[in-house]
């Protein structure tokens, strides 16, 4: 077996053929003064994207003292237009690592954060053995597999994937390189979601009928830079063709940039896949689907008004038919989360959120089941980003896993095809992951790179 970083930290979990916890019963002698981890030991992670949901996810890495962050990655040196237009760029990522670990430091000086604007070299240095991938969505599948193909276990935030083809093209390097894989969908790692699907599964409601999953519409102005549309110059220190990577070339204006990129469909496919990470993943979980999907959409209708840079749909809705008859409705204009309706009741579950009600209405609290009833018992997990580490030294696949996020995904990726073909009826084969007897869908499944930029597993 070739001795890499992650085979030696997953083999110091293992001592005689019987796995060890890492790190609290490990005397802190070897792990270094005071029983803190000693660096060697620790997961070396670095960052391509630290602009929105990038640097937060850091955060809470950093938090974690198994992870020693070493680098960070971004075209965009720094500037506003990020979360309420917020700073962001590889510049305040790196002082936010090096203000955080300086704290620990007698100096009170630490400057051990790399920063790179290209992730190319980074993720070619054999001591980093995690990367997280926190860019527009049309980057996804290229730097997943990219840091694969390095070696490297990755944590991809969602939406997996901007089309169907991205996704099947992660998850095959999942398996093709044995990879460790985390996708960013957190609710899994919620306990109200995960008790409202185990309760689903394990017959709580009596046969499931129908599900619904209710996202937001519209085009939020998250960065607060919707205004400005006009083309106008590079900002300096932002590399805009190298952000661009894959995606058609597009004039710069700052509502294109930052975090408003979701309006666009080269960049990502609005609400409809921003949430499709979500809720769509949890309806899966609870329908027992996650491994596969609809072989019907129907009745897709969607609306995207008129505007010079944003044209993803504001409002949509469409049915996911499977196999065994259950339908899956996803709108902007259901009831926020997930509905799970069958012949004995519902459930409906959302971020701080969950309410079950029997056949006859009344209220039944799922926080005083024993949950040692239930025979069908899901992954539990409480902490995402905590899981994703856990893995890295167990070798155990993740709760959120590439082929599961996938299948998950291609819901939203579905339905934007649907509405944008105006169908009321498409065949779908999970399988194969075809459309049946419809060409013009089929084209829809992929999009061309522009050059050099190639994905290949």
């Amino acid at each position: 077996m070739k001795t890499t970083r992650r085979n030696f930290l997953k083999s110091a979990l293992t001592l005689g053929g019987a796995a060890i916890a890492f790190p609290t019963i490990i005397p802190s002698t070897v792990l270094g003064r005071n029983g803190k981890v000693a660096p060697s030991n620790r997961v070396c992670m670095a960052f391509i994207g630290t602009g929105n949901q990038g640097t937060g996810d850091m955060s809470n890495f950093l938090r974690d003292r198994r992870v020693q962050v070493v680098a960070v990655c971004d075209v965009n040196r720094e500037s506003d237009g990020y979360w309420d237009n917020a700073i962001g760029g590889r510049e305040p990522a790196r002082r936010r690592v090096n203000d955080f670990y300086a704290q620990n430091k007698d100096s009170g000086v630490y400057k051990g954060c790399a920063v790179y604007a290209d992730f190319r070299p980074m993720i070619e240095r054999p001591d980093i053995d995690a990367v997280e991938v926190a860019t527009p969505d049309h980057w996804h599948a290229l730097l997943s597999v990219e840091a694969m193909k390095a070696g490297k276990a990755v944590y991809c935030q969602k939406p997996l994937s901007l089309t169907i083809s991205d996704g099947r093209a992660i998850a095959n390097a999942v398996k093709k390189y044995d990879a460790v894989f985390q996708c960013g969908s957190q609710q899994r790692s919620e306990r109200n979601f995960r008790l409202a699907c185990e309760y689903v599964l394990n017959g709580g409601i009596g046969k499931l009928e129908t599900v619904e999953c209710g996202l937001p519409g519209g085009w939020a102005d998250y960065g607060k830079t919707a205004q400005f549309k006009t083309p106008t110059d590079v900002p300096d220190g932002l590399n805009y063709d190298f952000w661009l990577g894959p995606a058609p070339v597009a004039p710069y204006c700052k509502a294109r940039f930052g975090v408003n990129y979701r309006w666009v469909k080269d960049y990502s496919g609005g609400q409809l896949t921003d949430w499709g990470g979500h809720h769509p993943d949890i309806a899966q979980w609870g329908m027992g689907t996650q491994y596969t999907g609809p072989v019907e959409i129907l009745n897709a209708v969607g609306k995207a008004p008129e505007d010079p840079v944003y044209n993803t749909f504001t409002e949509f809705r469409y049915d996911c038919v499977y196999e065994n008859g259950v339908r899956m409705t996803i709108a902007n204009d259901l009831r926020g989360g997930v509905t799970f309706k069958g012949t004995d009741g519902t459930v409906w579950v959302n971020r701080g959120g969950l309410e079950t009600k029997d056949k006859a209405g009344n209220k039944v609290d799922l926080y005083e089941i024993d949950e040692e009833n239930f025979k069908v018992k899901l992954y539990q997990s409480d902490n995402h980003y905590g899981n994703f580490i856990d893995c890295i030294y167990t070798g155990r696949e993740c709760i959120a896993p590439a082929e599961v996020a996938h299948r998950s995904i291609t819901l939203s990726h579905l339905g934007n095809i649907a509405m944008a073909l105006k169908a009321s009826k498409l065949k779908w084969d999970p399988e194969k992951e075809q459309f049946i007897g419809n060409d013009e869908a089929n084209k829809m499944l992929v999009r061309e790179y522009r050059k050099p930029w190639v994905l290949s597993v």
